[in-house]
């Protein structure tokens, strides 16, 4: 299979390579702290090799779909208690976003996918979706990395919490990047005292609120990493890659 790097393509070649019907898929990451059991650079590996994998696998079924490089440097101010957190500003990324937005547009291709491996990127993602299609008369998606939380049977229970360094997030990096994983120093960090609210959670509930990743504990993980495993990690990559050709599926067929 040819590469479907999309920054690795002549300037003139894309021009002929894209059409309307291309989908270009952007990787946002992060650079953050996840405790000191991850690296800083833990979502935006999942966002850059997942991606990867799954753009690869859209293509071998047919699918018109490209990658542009990761977007690393993102909104992660929840976390700027901690050294090693390189963020901006939600001001910085949405131009930086409706810039992209605009350099897109002047391709052939009409479909920007945003594929997020950060949940602090997803509610100005969101908006950027509106922005974009607005400004530019793109079709804009988003496409989240899924990792579960344990419940207890695939996992310890994180009641709902594993949102930050638990249990499925470093699984999946054990399974992509096991050399930067180190469990000696991973411990528990479930925020129990909410953890029966039956309005106000992180998801699902109906009530949101604003945080940052030290309010539930000094680790700043917000989880529990201290039984993950690089087995059921590949499982998660490989069920997240399957989810993720389905979804571009989906996108390649929308039509409004």
């Amino acid at each position: 299979m040819s590469s479907r790097e999309l920054h690795e393509l002549a300037g003139p070649s894309l021009a002929t390579t894209l059409t309307a019907d291309s989908i270009i898929v952007l990787p946002t990451g992060s650079i953050e702290h996840h405790g000191a059991h991850l690296p800083l650079a833990t979502d935006l590996i999942l966002a850059d090799l997942m991606s990867s994998r799954i753009v690869d696998a859209a293509v071998a079924t047919g699918l018109d779909v490209w990658r542009l490089a990761p977007l690393a440097y993102t909104k992660s101010d929840e976390h700027h208690w901690a050294p090693g957190t390189m963020w901006v500003s939600w001001e910085t990324l949405m131009r930086t976003l409706v810039d992209l937005g605009r350099s897109v547009a002047n391709t052939p291709a009409k479909t920007l996918v945003f594929y997020n491996g950060h949940g602090g990127n997803t509610a100005l993602l969101m908006v950027a979706l509106r922005e974009l299609h607005i400004q530019f008369g793109l079709r804009t998606f988003l496409m989240n990395a899924g990792m579960p939380a344990g419940d207890g049977v695939n996992g310890p229970d994180e009641r709902g919490f594993g949102i930050h360094g638990g249990h499925g997030e470093t699984s999946m990096v054990m399974a992509l990047r096991p050399e930067l994983v180190d469990l000696s120093v991973a411990t528990r960090a479930v925020p129990d005292q909410i953890a029966d609210f039956e309005h106000v959670k992180f998801n699902g509930g109906s009530v949101a609120f604003g945080w940052q990743s030290n309010d539930f504990g000094p680790t700043g993980v917000i989880g529990d990493p201290t039984s993950a495993n690089a087995a059921w990690g590949s499982h998660l990559v490989e069920t997240s890659t399957a989810q993720g050709v389905a979804e571009l599926t989906e996108i390649a067929r929308f039509t409004k």
